[in-house]
């Protein structure tokens, strides 16, 4: 099942606090080289790597002279806009070496529970990406409160990924991966090399938090896992000072643990788009482009003959054809005042017509489900 990772080309990739932070000690500028150099050579293969990482709170608390974690919101929020600044220029100064640019991107829970937002930013992230920007992102811990944090970055790994349909989450960790039991505690745990994600029995083997610098443990990887498997990426978890570790997965080297998923990623977001999803309006379309979707093409605005409800971008609409009979729905990347104005018209006039230009198409085939 590894040798899939060989085709393995978009990956998220999760580094822990304890890793970044040297275990609370400061920055591990080290350890940001080297992963940068690895990921340099990733991408010199063709590869599109998304970083998600912890440390801002670690990192301001050692800025700040603070030795454990504090419980007040308002002292993390301050510790993290403390830390970030750093955390951000050191990935900065390590991918500047290997001639490559990062992107800062800070999210909440909201951010992607929103559809609107949701879009906006999946296409930010696909643009970086296609620019060969390399993207880090971390939970907004400045302004996140008890009711929208993410709760661990490995579980904002996840979500990450099913957002820019990831082949693969590798989360980097202190540990060697998943072992039958915590082997801090049972010498006779043994490493597991390879299972199914939605194995529900990898739960109860699953330790816990492992320092007070880390916020998750091995139970949210394991989490993390099953969620990234339910929009089809497979996950590896591995340990970070593991020399060439990004290198040696994405090749499919025995290290660590790998979780595969049994769906691929385009099957399950359509599975999900199918349906667990109300509808927000429709599009009526001419045959033309009820043959295009049929032949698995996005829908443009030039197939459109009307649109109907009232709907922001990111709803879900049917997609109906002269008879209106629903034959697809989707992500709409238009809201429906937009949608109306730029229907029967081609591509190339939607920025003469609204003055500027989200998308191409009004739903993307990989937003789009056939029924």
């Amino acid at each position: 099942m590894r040798q899939r990772l060989l085709n393995s080309r978009r990956l998220v990739v999760k580094v822990g606090s304890a890793l970044v932070t040297n275990n609370g000690a400061g920055l591990a500028l080290e350890a940001i080289d080297e992963w940068a150099r690895q990921i340099a050579i990733l991408l010199g293969e063709g590869r599109q790597v998304v970083i998600v990482s912890s440390g801002a709170i670690a990192a301001g608390m050692q800025r700040l002279g603070w030795a454990a974690r504090p419980h007040a919101m308002h002292e993390l929020q301050a510790a993290a806009a403390v830390g970030q600044m750093g955390l951000a220029q050191a990935y900065e100064s390590s991918f500047a070496t290997h001639g490559l640019k990062t992107a800062q991107i800070l999210l909440t829970h909201e951010d992607l529970a929103d559809r609107t937002r949701y879009l906006n930013a999946r296409s930010t992230l696909i643009t970086l990406l296609e620019l060969g920007v390399v993207p880090i992102i971390n939970e907004n811990d400045t302004v996140v409160t008890d009711e929208i944090k993410f709760g661990d970055n490995d579980t904002l790994g996840t979500l990450v990924a099913n957002l820019i349909e990831a082949n693969s989450l590798i989360i980097l960790t202190d540990q060697q991966g998943l072992y039958t039991a915590d082997p801090r505690r049972d010498p006779k745990a043994s490493l597991i090399s390879e299972g199914r994600a939605d194995d529900s029995g990898y739960e109860s083997m699953a330790g816990g938090v492992g320092s007070g610098i880390s916020r998750g443990g091995m139970i949210t990887k394991v989490k993390a896992a099953q969620r990234a498997a339910r929009s089809g990426a497979d996950t590896l978890i591995a340990s970070g000072r593991e020399p060439d570790a990004l290198i040696r997965l994405s090749r499919g080297d025995n290290l660590g643990t790998f979780l595969y998923a049994t769906a691929s990623p385009l099957a399950a977001r359509k599975q999900w788009l199918a349906d667990h999803l109300q509808l927000a309006g429709s599009l009526h379309l001419d045959a033309g482009a009820v043959n295009a979707l049929e032949n698995g093409k996005s829908l443009l605005p030039i197939g459109v003959v009307a649109v109907e409800g009232e709907f922001g971008r990111g709803g879900v609409v049917a997609c109906r054809s002269a008879q209106g009979k629903e034959v697809a729905r989707g992500l709409i990347n238009y809201s429906s005042i937009e949608a109306r104005r730029i229907a029967g018209h081609a591509t190339h006039e939607i920025e003469s017509i609204l003055g500027y230009l989200d998308e191409d198409e009004l739903i993307h085939r990989d937003n789009m489900v056939l029924l």
